[in-house]
């Protein structure tokens, strides 16, 4: 139970955004622009810093919904997806530039400070610009806010990653600002 009535029953940040919908916009738009806008990061690969990042701070709502939306875009499983969350640094199924750019979004996640010149350095070694670089130490950084806001209020999460599917499919092929989630918030949309 959320430690504030919310007066609904959704969950995660659903149900702080249509608790607050004042706030909901800015943080929709921000979420829009980092997962959905333009990036030399693939849509599903920038899921994948939010995944891993909200796994590191135990998010459950973030990392199950990011998680799903990162596995539609890459077309692998969700035990793909764990996988990731905990052997990042091994798994095949990163590139290498990938496993260096989660290695930075890690480091964010501990504190920005944490970030050292060697993590910025092997990124770049690997193939990462300054903009890709730029654009995960971002997200990670966002990501930990929209965490914390999700479980300092202690809203509730479904517990099975498959339960995500359907929501997260339709997050990853429509986007943040789509149809739906304005009209939650009471904004419409042409």
């Amino acid at each position: 139970m959320a430690y504030i009535e919310l007066n609904n029953e959704l969950q995660g940040i659903r149900g702080l955004m249509k608790y607050s919908p004042v706030s909901a916009y800015p943080l929709l738009l921000l979420a829009e622009t980092l997962l959905q806008g333009e990036s030399t990061l693939s849509k599903g690969e920038r899921e994948v810093i939010a995944t891993y990042v909200s796994g590191k701070n135990h998010c459950k709502f973030c990392q199950y919904s990011h998680g799903a939306a990162a596995a539609h875009h890459l077309h692998i499983s969700l035990q793909d997806i764990e996988e990731i969350k905990f052997h990042a640094d091994v798994t095949p199924l990163l590139s290498e530039k990938m496993k260096a750019l989660l290695n930075i979004a890690g480091k964010v996640q501990q504190g920005g400070k944490s970030v050292m010149p060697q993590d910025i350095e092997a990124a770049k070694e690997m193939g990462a610009t300054d903009k890709e670089i730029h654009d995960t130490v971002l997200i990670a950084a966002a990501f930990c806010m929209f965490n914390r806001y999700v479980d300092g209020l202690n809203t509730w999460a479904d517990d099975s990653p498959a339960d995500y599917v359907d929501a997260s499919t339709r997050m990853a092929e429509q986007g943040y600002l789509r149809k739906e989630t304005m009209k939650m918030i009471g904004r419409e949309v042409e």
